[in-house]
């Protein structure tokens, strides 16, 4: 299959079934960050993830690792933290110090993909009500946390941070208890790591993924 170049003067996305499969689920190229195209994009199971410096690349995996609520792993060292409660929990009151703590440098990493542009567009999505974060506070410091983008009960996480241990965990917890005032069908996690496997995502089929998409993405 051809990589699709996007018309910046048309929203629309190509068939995800169309993505490649090396480098797996690239999609398109070009277009913009717009909330119309990205949110366009999300409905169809499709994101936007490049390096500064590059067009903007669009994906859609296959396989696709989403995360159910109901089978998030709490291990022992996470359940005590929980008991403890060391962190004040807020929902969109910092969302822009999210979105730098998720940007800022991390252990044997150089940059980030979460660039000014894509932080400007995450921002916008905040604007208009589509985009949310949970936060982690501790001694009226923001210690970390995760974002994403909802559309009805389906949560795309895109980011998670953490300064003191736990803290994106507790987060991620209190996203699947439902702290944003509902408990998610699903949460795309996008891609597999050992990390967001051993909390209990699972990769799925793309196919079985976009179904899910239908069924539950609708206000």
């Amino acid at each position: 299959m051809p990589l699709y170049g996007l018309d910046p003067s048309d929203i629309r996305f190509p068939d995800p079934r169309h993505a490649l499969s090396e480098p797996n689920g690239l999609l398109a190229i070009g277009g913009d960050l717009s909330p119309a195209r990205l949110l366009e994009g999300y409905r169809h199971g499709i994101f936007p993830w490049f390096s500064p410096g590059e067009p903007i690349l669009w994906w859609s995996p296959d396989p696709r690792t989403v995360l159910f609520p109901e089978r998030l792993k709490i291990h022992r060292s996470l359940r005590k933290t929980l008991k403890r409660l060391p962190f004040e929990l807020r929902v969109d009151s910092a969302f822009s110090g999210v979105l730098q703590g998720c940007a800022a440098p991390r252990p044997g990493q150089d940059g980030t993909w979460i660039s000014q542009e894509m932080q400007q567009a995450y921002l916008a999505l905040h604007t208009m009500g589509y985009a949310h974060s949970i936060e982690c506070w501790q001694d009226g410091r923001l210690v970390g946390g995760l974002y994403g983008v909802r559309l009805g009960r389906v949560f795309f996480g895109e980011s998670m941070f953490s300064r003191v241990s736990d803290a994106s965990k507790v987060a991620l917890v209190a996203l699947c208890q439902g702290l944003l005032g509902f408990i998610p069908a699903i949460i795309d996690c996008q891609f597999s790591t050992a990390h967001l496997e051993s909390l209990g995502a699972v990769p799925i089929p793309r196919a079985e993924f976009l179904a899910l998409l239908d069924q539950h993405s609708r206000p």
